[in-house]
């Protein structure tokens, strides 16, 4: 099938999963279709199995191969769901928040990606390297599902900034930390063109990745922001940002800086300095509704393709049960993440009893780690670390997803200081 065949499919499914979870499941709309995509899968696999010579399964895989989840996500959708979600975060409400959110950003995703690794490897016998590679990429909330459940949620707001916050900027870390930790772990028998796998290497790569991004989203956001406010055209200022977000992500990746992070800081400076002194309000209301637009049809897609990617799992016995476990792993490192910042920043601010538990089952992982578990290169552990980061995704997608809100109701509502 080429591209235009494959795209045509995606969106037809999106819309009849969504419709088949608005009348009938009533779940938040990335959750009901992801349940319905997973369905479907197992369904074809079910029938597959009754009826071996109708090769249904076997169709589906060689289209599901063809789609390449991971470049999808890593080089075509993730820019614009980053940009999308950063847009409706306001610098303002960030600043308030920003040692917690910094600090959860990295030293909690440095935590998590320890605890989680070295879990990992004692379960499995997995080398350490490789099982911190696993870690890295299970580490990183998922800005994408974070802030789909979030709109069900009704957050105080600067619990709600909290979590987005956190979950748009460990994203972008996480992906560098899972970069250098790839180019550390798979360097052997490459000869004399291996990458350097040294320490040094490894920070200066981490500095380029993240502080180039960084920096090319500021000075991006900024001269797209100073064009906009010679302009009065909000077709044209829509463009403008949709440029931005396509654009700007593929200049980061031809430049070998962070294309997450650079996303999330152009989508933040446009959405509020550019809102607030470059856009008539005839121009705010059509670039809000727009972006709201591509991140709800982004979502429905990315859901979707998330419940069809069991079909490039391997489901071992083995596999399954390293999953099942690296479950509770996952739970504990990442409340190990959320904890000792909030520990450590006690002293200094005041936090309502909810943000732990909240955050802690409210850190859901998504596409962005199956993507990053198919971008590995072929080893002979890659089956079971795709296998472990798609039950330990379904899980915190379906199961955290669906009951993070009623924990918010009941530890959210009290009075937060901060």
């Amino acid at each position: 099938m080429n591209i235009l065949q494959i795209t045509s499919l995606l969106i037809v499914l999106a819309g009849a999963f969504g419709s088949i979870n608005y009348l009938f499941l009533k779940l938040p709309s990335p959750i009901g279709i992801l349940l319905v995509s997973l369905m479907a899968s197992l369904a074809l696999m079910g029938l597959d199995f009754l009826i071996p010579a109708m090769g249904v399964a076997d169709q589906v895989r060689s289209i599901v191969a063809d789609l390449d989840f991971s470049d999808t996500l890593l080089e075509g959708m993730l820019g614009l769901l980053l940009f999308a979600g950063a847009l409706h975060v306001k610098i303002q409400d960030l600043r308030a928040q920003w040692g917690v959110v910094f600090l959860m950003a990295t030293m909690g995703v440095a935590l998590s990606t320890i605890v989680v690794g070295v879990g990992f490897s004692w379960l499995t016998g997995a080398p350490l390297l490789i099982a911190l590679v696993f870690g890295a990429l299970i580490s990183p909330t998922d800005p994408v599902a974070v802030l789909g459940v979030l709109r069900e949620a009704n957050l105080q707001k600067s619990l709600e900034t909290k979590i987005a916050g956190e979950s748009l900027f460990n994203d972008g870390v996480g992906y560098v930390v899972f970069l250098v930790l790839v180019g550390l772990a798979f360097t052997s028998g490459q000869g004399e063109h291996a990458p350097d796998p040294s320490v040094e290497a490894a920070l200066k790569l981490f500095f380029q990745e993240a502080v180039g991004g960084a920096l090319l989203g500021v000075v991006l956001g900024w001269l797209t922001f100073r064009v906009m406010r010679h302009i009065d055209d909000y077709s044209l200022e829509v463009l403008l940002t949709l440029g931005l977000a396509f654009g700007g992500y593929e200049l980061a990746v031809a430049l070998h800086v962070s294309g997450p992070i650079m996303a999330v800081c152009a989508g933040l400076l446009i959405g509020d300095v550019g809102t607030k002194h470059g856009m008539s309000e005839e121009t705010r209301r059509y670039v809000d509704a727009f972006w709201k637009l591509i991140d709800e049809i982004l979502n429905a897609v990315l859901f979707l393709m998330i419940g069809f990617e069991v079909f490039a799992v391997a489901f071992t016995m083995d596999a399954v049960t390293a999953g099942v476990l690296s479950i509770i792993l996952a739970l504990i490192a990442r409340l190990t993440a959320v904890a000792v910042p909030v520990i450590l920043l006690r002293p200094f601010r005041s936090f309502s009893r909810g943000v732990v538990p909240i955050m802690t089952w409210g850190g859901l992982k998504g596409g962005i780690s199956v993507a990053l578990a198919l971008s590995l290169p072929d080893n002979e552990w890659k089956p079971l670390i795709l296998t472990a980061t798609y039950i330990i995704v379904v899980f915190s997608i379906i199961v955290q997803g669906l009951t993070v809100a009623p924990l918010a109701s009941r530890l959210g509502r009290e009075p937060e200081l901060m």
